[in-house]
């Protein structure tokens, strides 16, 4: 019997001074069973750096042929492609080709920038690709945060990131790699 995704709840306050974007959001996230809190808290997070109202959470995991968060147009062409993890080369190519704009974050203490170094060179070509590496430290941090209802506040502001709850916040600074 295949085991079934976890369902999550959170409700996220974000002032994002950086974009001038103010909003909240009632999310819905399922987390699959291979999935991680820390992974599931960074694609919460990804929502939160590039919240709109037709920003979604996509099956992820569960299908290749989306990314973990897309945004479409009203006209029907995929604007934004975004990613977390360490996609493959092949993978980031498919999403530049279908996407105007294709986000990575990319985490991990010591897989992260042995990934970047492979695919850094062969990457360099696509203009709508950016790769952000987010710190070890926070991303285990931002696991903390995991809860089935979750209550996040999250502010932005000179690129740096603070999220949190009423009983913690954690402070993630991201690296611009592309």
């Amino acid at each position: 019997m295949a085991l079934k995704a976890t369902i999550f709840k959170a409700h996220l306050q974000i002032a994002d001074m950086d974009r001038e974007y103010y909003g909240a959001h009632s999310l819905t996230l399922a987390r699959h069973p291979s999935e991680t809190d820390e992974r599931m808290m960074v694609r919460l997070l990804a929502f939160a750096l590039n919240a709109t109202e037709r920003l979604e959470f996509t099956r992820g995991l569960s299908s290749d042929d989306e990314a973990d968060l897309w945004q479409w147009s009203l006209g029907g062409e995929l604007e934004t492609w975004i990613e977390v993890g360490l996609p493959s080369e092949e993978r980031i190519r498919k999403a530049c080709a279908r996407a105007r704009r294709v986000l990575v974050y990319s985490y991990g203490r010591r897989t992260a920038p042995v990934w970047w170094q492979k695919l850094e060179g062969t990457l360099s070509r696509f203009d709508n690709l950016h790769v952000f590496q987010l710190p070890a430290d926070a991303c285990e941090a931002l696991a903390g945060l995991a809860d089935r209802n979750m209550e996040l506040q999250v502010t932005i502001q000179d690129g740096h990131i603070w999220i949190g709850s009423d009983a913690e916040s954690v402070e993630v600074v991201p690296e611009n790699l592309k």
